[in-house]
C-alpha cells in the first residue's frame, strides 16, 4: 500500500515537473518571440532623429566668440574627439560602467532598482543606463512613471540599433543637462571654467559629470561644498573602473579649482549694436530662418576686430559719461573690403538699442565736400583753383529764391583761396560756388557713384553744405573710394556661415568696382591731408588742428558740423572710420561738438598703434608740385609756406610765386658783412686816405 502511494505521489511530481518544464520553454518562446517581436518593430521604425536645439555662435574675425544665441538651452555640439578623455571616463565611471556591454540596459541594475522600489512602495531609485537617459533627453520627460519608463526603453532600443555606441555617447554628452542654462559638455565647460572640453582637467571633468544628477543641488556655484562631496564620489568611481589610481584619486580631489568672476563672464557680450546688425542680414540678405539661427548651432564668423571694439566701447564710456543724453555712432572699416571692423550704435545699448549707425539718418554738413570737390575735379577744377572767399548771396531757382550761407564764426579770407586750403579750414562760401558753377546735379550724380543712396534733392543749393539725411555707415563707406583707388565697396559684416555639421552655408566674396577716377581720388586724398596741417591756416584754421600731434603716418579726413549734428570721417590705407555726434532730439551744446574729432582721433590712435605706415598710392598720371598753397602757384624757396601737392599730369601750375621776391633792400640786409665785394673795399681804403690827407 505505501509502495502504491509512493509510486502515484512520484507520478505527480514527474508530471508537474513536466508541465513547468514545457510552461518554461513555452514562456520562454513566448518571452523570446515577443523580444524579437519587439526588437524587429524598433528596427522596422526608422532611425528616432538625433536633432536637438543648439546654440549659435557669432565669432569675431580674430576668432574670439563675440556672441551667442539660443532658445533657453545653451548648447554647443562638439565631436567626441573633441572633448577630451577626462570627460568621457568620468562620465562613464559614474552614471554606466558597463556602457560598451550592454545593449541599452543594464539588467543588474535594473534587478537592483527593482528590488529597492518594491521594498519602499515607490520609484526611488533608477537604473537608467546612458543610452537609456540619452532617449530621455531626446524624446520624453522626467516622470517617473511606468509608462514613460516603457517609452524610454523603446527609445533606446532604436537607439543601440540605429547607431553606434561612440555616436550615442557623443549624443548623450551634448545633451545632458549641466546646470544655468548649460546644456552639453562643451557649454559646461564655457560655463563652469571659461575653456572648451577638451581643455579640461581631470579634476574640473570628474566635478561636472556629477552635476548632472542635481544640477540646482551639485552646482558649484549653488553649493561648493556638495559639489565637491560629489566630485570625490566620481573620483572614487573612477578608480574603481580602473581609469585612474587610488593616489591619483587623493591627489585630484585635493586639485584646487579656478572659476570664473562674474566680470569675465559679462566680459563675452561685446559689440551688441554690432551683433543685431548679424542677425538681421542673416534674415533679410541670406533669408536663413530666425529660428534656425536661434536654435540650429550655426558657426557665424565676422568681420570685427575683437579689440577695436573693445577699444571703442571703452572710448565711447569714458568720453560721453558726463555729457548727459549726448549720443554717438561709429563705424570703423576696411576701405579695401567692406569689412566693418568695429561699430558703436550709441552711449548705451542697454538703455537705448536703437542703432544711430544704421538706423539713424543725420544732415553730415561738411563731410560732403570731398565728393563735391572730386565733382569739380573731374569737371575742371583744380586743387589750386581760386574762389574769392567772402559774404556772399547766392540766388538761385531763376532768381526767385536765395540763401546767404556764412563761414564759421564769420571768417572770411576777404580774398581768393585755393581749393586746397578752402577744404582745409572749411569754407563754406568756396563750396556753395563750386556747387553753383557745376550745377547742382553734379554733386548728387557723384554722390551716387560713391555709394549714396539716400535721396538727395538736386534742387536744393545747401546740399553743397550736406543739408540732406545720410548714415553713418553710408557716409563712412562714401569715403572708401578715396582710400582705396576709386572702388566702390559694400560693407558687409560676416565672411562665413557654417551649420552644426560643419558645412558652408555662406562664404563671403568680396565684390568692388570702380565707380571714380583712381587718378582724381588720389588728389583728393591729397587735398583731405590738409586739414590735418596747421601751416594752412590763415583766416581761419584748419578743422583737423587739434588732431595733428595725434598721427605720424599718412591720412586724410574731413570733419562736418552744424547746429544739431557733427561728424568726422577720416582713413588711412588701411582703416577707415567715420563717428558722428549729437542728440536724439535737439541742438548741440558748447563743447559737444569737439567730440567727433575728439573720439575718432583716439580710437585711429590706437588702432592703428601696430599697424604698418602706409602710403596712399599715387598713380602714374599724377605729378607732385610744390605750390604756395595761398595763391597756388609754384612756391619758391622764398616762399614761407611751401606744400607738395598733387596734380593731374598737365594741370600743374608753371608760374612761380612772386609775392616773396626779395627787395634790393631786403638783398641789403641779408649781405654778410665777410663777403663784401673788392670794389667795397676798395672805396674803404680810399675814404681812409682821403681823411688822411685833410
Amino acid at each position: 500500500m505505501v509502495e502504491v502511494l509512493t509510486r502515484t505521489a512520484f507520478r505527480k511530481r514527474r508530471r508537474l515537473f513536466r508541465r513547468f518544464f514545457f510552461s518554461s520553454i513555452v514562456a520562454t518562446t513566448v518571452a523570446l518571440g515577443v523580444v524579437a517581436a519587439v526588437v524587429a518593430y524598433a528596427y522596422q521604425l526608422e532611425p528616432p532623429s538625433l536633432s536637438v536645439p543648439e546654440t549659435t555662435v557669432i565669432y569675431s574675425a580674430n576668432e574670439e566668440v563675440i556672441g551667442e544665441f539660443h532658445q533657453g538651452q545653451n548648447r554647443h555640439w562638439v565631436p567626441l574627439e573633441h572633448m577630451g578623455d577626462a570627460i568621457i571616463e568620468a562620465t562613464i565611471a559614474v552614471e554606466d560602467r558597463r556602457f560598451y556591454d550592454h545593449l541599452g540596459f543594464d539588467f543588474f541594475r535594473i534587478g537592483g532598482a527593482v528590488v529597492a522600489n518594491l521594498k519602499s512602495n515607490s520609484m526611488v531609485q533608477g537604473a537608467s543606463t546612458i543610452t537609456q537617459q540619452y532617449a530621455r533627453n531626446l524624446f520624453l520627460n522626467h516622470e517617473k512613471t511606468w509608462s514613460r519608463k516603457w517609452n524610454e526603453a523603446l527609445y533606446a532600443l532604436r537607439l543601440e540599433l540605429h547607431y553606434t555606441k561612440r555616436e550615442i555617447l557623443e549624443g548623450y554628452l551634448n545633451t545632458i543637462y549641466y546646470g544655468h542654462g548649460a546644456y552639453g559638455i562643451e557649454a559646461a565647460a564655457n560655463v563652469y571654467f571659461q575653456k572648451n572640453a577638451e581643455e579640461l582637467t581631470t579634476a574640473e571633468a570628474a566635478l561636472l559629470a556629477g552635476i548632472p544628477k542635481g544640477p540646482n543641488i551639485y552646482s558649484p556655484f549653488v553649493n561648493m561644498e556638495r559639489a565637491k562631496h560629489r566630485q570625490e564620489t566620481v573620483l572614487f568611481t573612477m578608480k574603481e573602473a580602473g581609469f585612474i589610481t587610488s593616489s591619483e584619486m587623493l591627489a585630484l580631489a585635493e586639485e584646487e579649482l579656478l572659476f570664473p568672476k562674474d566680470d569675465e563672464i559679462k566680459a563675452k557680450r561685446v559689440a551688441p549694436y554690432f551683433q543685431d546688425e548679424v542677425m538681421k542680414w542673416l534674415n533679410t540678405d541670406l533669408g536663413i530662418d530666425p529660428q534656425l539661427v536661434e536654435h540650429g548651432g550655426l558657426q557665424i564668423h565676422t568681420t570685427l576686430d575683437y579689440e577695436m571694439q573693445q577699444y571703442a566701447e571703452e572710448l565711447v564710456k569714458t568720453k560721453l559719461a558726463s555729457r548727459g543724453e549726448l549720443q554717438t555712432a561709429l563705424v570703423a572699416m576696411d576701405p579695401r573690403t567692406g569689412e566693418v571692423r568695429a561699430m558703436i550704435g550709441g552711449k548705451d545699448y542697454d538703455e537705448s538699442p536703437f542703432n544711430r549707425a544704421t538706423q539713424a539718418r543725420r544732415h553730415p554738413g561738411s563731410a560732403i565736400k570731398p565728393i563735391l570737390y572730386y565733382a569739380a575735379l573731374e569737371h575742371g577744377f583744380r586743387p589750386n583753383s581760386m574762389l574769392l572767399s567772402e559774404e556772399t548771396k547766392f540766388i538761385y531757382d531763376e532768381g526767385r529764391d536765395y540763401t546767404t550761407p556764412g563761414n564759421f564764426n564769420n571768417y572770411y579770407a576777404d580774398d581768393y583761396v585755393t581749393m586746397l586750403q578752402a577744404l582745409a579750414v572749411s569754407d563754406n562760401i568756396y563750396a556753395m560756388k563750386v556747387h553753383f558753377l557745376l550745377g547742382f546735379d553734379k554733386l548728387v550724380e557723384a554722390a551716387q557713384r560713391f555709394g549714396i543712396e539716400s535721396p538727395m534733392d538736386p534742387n536744393f543749393p545747401s546740399l553743397a553744405l550736406g543739408a540732406f539725411d545720410a548714415q553713418v555707415l553710408e557716409m563712412t563707406n562714401s569715403y572708401s573710394p578715396f582710400a582705396n583707388g576709386g572702388y566702390t565697396v559694400k560693407p558687409h559684416y560676416v565672411t562665413l556661415v557654417k551649420d552644426r555639421d560643419g558645412n558652408v552655408i555662406y562664404e563671403a566674396d568680396l565684390e568692388a568696382h570702380q565707380t571714380i577716377n583712381a587718378d582724381l581720388a588720389a588728389i583728393m586724398t591729397d587735398l583731405m591731408k590738409g586739414m590735418f596741417e596747421p601751416e594752412l591756416s590763415s583766416y581761419a584754421s584748419v578743422t583737423g588742428g587739434s588732431l595733428s600731434y595725434m598721427f605720424d603716418r599718412p591720412i586724410a579726413g574731413k570733419s562736418g558740423s552744424n547746429e544739431t549734428n557733427s561728424w568726422m570721417i577720416g582713413y588711412t590705407p588701411q582703416l577707415l572710420t567715420g563717428v558722428w555726434v549729437g542728440y536724439d532730439r535737439g541742438f548741440l551744446r558748447t563743447g559737444d561738438g569737439n567730440y567727433s574729432k575728439d573720439i575718432w582721433g583716439h580710437f585711429m590712435q590706437n588702432a592703428l598703434k601696430d599697424e604698418a605706415h602706409l602710403e596712399f598710392d599715387i598713380p602714374n598720371n599724377v605729378v607732385e608740385v610744390s605750390i604756395n598753397p595761398f595763391n597756388g602757384l609754384l612756391a619758391t624757396e622764398n616762399c614761407p609756406v611751401q606744400r607738395p601737392t598733387l596734380f593731374y599730369a598737365g594741370t600743374e601750375p608753371t608760374e612761380y610765386c612772386s609775392e616773396h621776391l626779395p627787395t634790393e633792400a631786403d638783398v641789403e640786409k641779408r649781405r654778410d658783412p665777410s663777403q663784401k665785394s673788392e670794389e667795397e673795399k676798395r672805396d674803404k681804403w680810399l675814404d681812409k686816405i682821403f681823411d688822411w690827407l685833410n
